[in-house]
């Protein structure tokens, strides 16, 4: 059973998505908050997996309540001319995120994935996100990837471009659990959290232009080809 809390100001987006997720037979709500302030102090005392998250919000925004939070995974939920603020969550750690007006059946399955311990980003919504606003954004120096070998270099790119365990394994034509192994060991190397992450920095550290083409640079074999659109 994944156990699900809900925060977000309005009560009737709350009571929305509880009666969508209700009628899951793995997902069960088990808070509900109004506000990142409120959702922090439920987390003490109640056991949840998946927050799913609004962005703003009063006395503490979703951005500053995902930073904080240690354990859950954090889904974010945006609207369409919010999406800077979606971008500063997954710099704080979340997992991902979602416009609002997500059909139920990806929201649903998007918990499911981030429960799972993958990812929900669109490469289009990122690629938009950091042509507007990741210049403005403080960025952190980075940790090199010189480390990493030429295999983990592979999967770190073929991830930044949005490609699941499964058709990473089926590219390079090795067991989804190596996959797994290898992207385990680039987050660790560089310092990661999880996939959304390592999106993050490959765009930051200049490996993925806005273009979304691998740069010109010694990091590792370029991969071409249109970018990959997962459904949620």
């Amino acid at each position: 059973m994944i156990r699900v809390m809900l925060v977000d100001d309005q009560e009737l987006l709350r009571a929305g998505f509880k009666m969508v997720l209700g009628a899951q037979r793995d997902i069960e709500v088990v808070a509900e908050a109004c506000d990142g302030a409120a959702a922090l102090e439920l987390l003490a005392d109640v056991e949840v997996d998946v927050v799913l998250m609004d962005v703003r919000m009063p006395n503490m925004d979703g951005v500053e309540a995902t930073r904080r939070i240690v354990g859950p995974k954090v889904l974010i939920l945006t609207t369409f001319d919010l999406d800077e603020y979606a971008f500063s969550a997954i710099k704080a750690g979340a997992a991902g995120f979602l416009l609002k007006d997500v059909p139920p059946a990806d929201l649903v399955n998007a918990i499911r994935l981030v429960h799972a311990g993958d990812a929900v980003v669109s490469p289009s919504t990122l690629r938009r996100m950091l042509d507007r606003f990741a210049a403005q954004l403080p960025t952190e120096e980075l940790a090199p990837a010189t480390e990493l070998t030429p295999r983990e270099r592979e999967v770190l790119l073929m991830v930044a471009r949005g490609l699941s365990n499964m058709e990473i394994a089926g590219g390079l034509e090795v067991a989804e659990a190596t996959v797994k192994t290898h992207l385990g060991r680039v987050l660790a190397k560089l310092g990661l959290r999880d996939r959304a992450q390592v999106v993050v920095y490959a765009y930051e550290a200049g490996l993925i232009v806005p273009s979304h083409r691998p740069a010109d640079r010694p990091f590792g074999r370029p991969v071409d080809g249109a970018p990959h659109q997962p459904k949620v």
